[in-house]
């Protein structure tokens, strides 16, 4: 080699490890912003879908929320991906009554999401529909009837037919707001005698919760037995995921993926950005 081929090959390795460098530099960006996502998905917050109508009208069938993880601390049912955790929880916090929790299913790990409405040491009963807690009858006031278009996201389930002003096939059903302790009020449906409207008394376990859904006649909850893909029984703590907080899309159903301008038609744009 010449002394004159030198600075050449000196200035082509320079430039080789200028490449290097920033492929490496490239490479530990994006290492950086999947640590970053892991850890935002695994500490703070998560996505949920509402697959079913039990906590209607709080929540329909198509919404999508945001679940924040911190609030009652962390286990490996709350991690996802299946990440091996011993039991227990850290910075373990029981839910407040009336929070919307999202918790696995005792049996099946399922997704389920309810509203907590007894603590470890609650006295809790149903008589024809009307909850107890600690022997006290829980405030309830009626309200107009709720009303929804019937669709592929809302069927009539213990509901009651009905036409819309909209001309459109609707379901009616008998709504209530109920308030536990300093909670905010929240409202229910009720269609009358349902076969879970008498339960208890009973004490909720320690380290346990008494969930209900909101759509009392629509939902699998702890007022039935433990069975894989129904009844969750006394929920225990270590099974929380986290606490709904708020809606960030609604679809009702209708949307047709070949046809992007159906997206927009069936968005509930009313139900999008509300906090729960």
């Amino acid at each position: 080699m010449s002394l004159e081929d030198r600075p050449e090959l000196e200035a082509e390795q320079t430039a080789d490890s200028a490449e290097q460098r920033d492929g490496l530099g490239f490479l530990w960006f994006i290492a950086k912003v999947v640590i970053v996502v892991f850890l935002f998905r695994v500490l703070v917050f998560s996505a949920f879908y509402i697959p079913s109508e039990s906590m209607m009208p709080t929540l329909l069938r198509g919404d999508y929320l945001v679940i924040a993880k911190w609030p009652y601390g962390y286990s490996k049912y709350s991690i996802p991906f299946g990440t091996p955790l011993p039991e227990g929880r850290i910075f373990a916090a029981l839910p407040e009554r009336g929070d919307i929790a999202v918790f696995k299913h005792p049996l099946d790990r399922s997704d389920y999401i309810k509203r907590v409405v007894g603590l470890p040491g609650d006295r809790v009963e149903l008589r024809d529909g009307q909850f107890f807690l600690n022997g006290h009858k829980v405030p309830r006031e009626e309200q107009a009837d709720f009303a929804i278009a019937r669709g592929p996201y809302a069927s009539c389930n213990w509901g009651r037919p009905i036409i819309l002003p909209t001309g459109e096939e609707g379901c009616r059903f008998g709504r209530s707001r109920e308030r536990l302790d300093e909670a905010d009020a929240y409202e229910i449906l009720d269609s009358g005698k349902g076969y879970a409207d008498d339960f208890g008394p009973e004490i909720v376990p320690a380290g346990h919760l008494f969930v209900m859904g909101d759509h009392r006649d629509n939902s699998q909850d702890s007022r039935f037995p433990l069975r894989v893909g129904g009844g969750t029984g006394f929920v225990p703590v270590t099974m929380l995921v986290g606490r709904a907080d708020r809606i960030v899309f609604s679809t009702d159903g209708h949307a047709d993926w070949s046809d992007p301008a159906s997206w927009f038609r069936a968005a509930r744009w009313n139900r999008i950005g509300n906090e729960l």
